[in-house]
């Protein structure tokens, strides 16, 4: 039986919505069958390889994942033996759980194998079964994937708390964090949401109790509107403070519940190297401009007294 076709990728509309509420690189899609150890029996879902995180979703079609699963932390990926035809199973190791996986045909299974151990080990795995193609096709991601993490370890810290005291009680309960998380105040945050909006337009921040959270969201409907919502904290889980409140088990949760209630439109605000570079650089151009402004004031009499400096009066 002739191996299945590779699935063909989704609908541009579909790609833009996920990589806007995903916010990282896409390497490798398709079917996959799903057992974590919650579940008594496989889940069938459309899964996605972004980053280091798998994505899924209920079909090919839907725009809003369902689950996801980090498996930067991998600890190893070991193989199973199936009693059924044209199948591939394996195991995701983790630190605190292990994932059973299974594909509709040995080489989608070989594919997405070559993809994951790639991405976790920052190295293309020899002993995987993939054409020259699909070889290339993991050098070309190995890059992309090393030259992001490169980028995410170099964000900045932003730099707005340096003059305050550490906020009591933070350091144990938020470890770790959300990256769209700062410890800034309600003001501080709406300034920064307002000067940079291409970031993001949502921003995690320490509550006015010095406890709990907030949430400072902008939106952008008719006009440009800044809102705040509690986030308090109960016992093991975090509870947002709306009509009807929700509660959640951890902070990347809540971050995850604005951004699937809103279908993308709230994003996580993150402060990145590139704009990080892009303002320092704005700001050193404009203090040259400056210096040589102030300077050509200063020469300006010496100019004139020697006659480099012709004035033309018309007539």
């Amino acid at each position: 039986m002739m191996a299945k076709k590779p699935p063909k990728p989704a609908p541009r509309r579909i790609f833009q919505e996920r990589l806007k509420i995903t916010a990282l690189p896409l390497y490798f899609e398709g079917f996959l069958l799903v057992k974590r150890s919650d579940y008594q029996e496989y889940e069938h879902y459309w899964t996605e390889l972004r980053g280091t995180t798998l994505f899924f979703y209920t079909d090919k079609k839907s725009t809003v994942y369902v689950g996801k699963l980090d498996i930067i932390d991998l600890v190893c990926l070991t193989g199973q033996n199936s009693t059924e035809k044209n199948c591939a199973k394996f195991t995701l190791v983790l630190p605190k759980e292990e994932v059973h996986l299974k594909t509709e045909n040995t080489e989608s299974g070989e594919e997405w194998r070559g993809f994951i151990l790639t991405v976790t080990e920052l190295s293309v795995p020899q002993h995987v079964s993939l054409l020259p193609g699909q070889v290339i096709r993991l050098h070309e991601v190995l890059e992309r994937e090393k030259k992001r993490r490169t980028e995410t370890d170099q964000l900045p810290v932003m730099p707005v708390e340096k003059e305050k005291e550490p906020i009591q009680g933070y350091a144990d309960a938020l470890n770790p964090l959300p990256e769209c998380f700062y410890a800034v105040s309600r003001k501080e945050a709406t300034e920064m949401l307002e000067k940079n909006p291409s970031l993001g337009n949502m921003i995690l921040r320490p509550g006015s109790d010095s406890k709990n959270y907030s949430i400072t969201i902008r939106q952008e409907i008719e006009m440009p509107r800044i809102k705040h919502f509690k986030v308090i904290c109960t016992g093991k889980n975090y509870t947002i403070e709306l009509e009807k409140p929700v509660t959640l088990p951890n902070l990347f949760s809540v971050i995850d519940y604005f951004v699937k209630e809103t279908r993308g439109n709230l994003r996580p605000f993150i402060y990145s190297a590139d704009d990080n570079f892009a303002d320092m650089i704005a700001a050193r151009v404009k203090q040259l401009a400056q210096l040589l402004w102030e300077e050509a004031l200063r020469l300006f009499p010496l100019f004139c007294c020697f006659g480099f400096v012709h004035l033309k009066i018309p007539s």
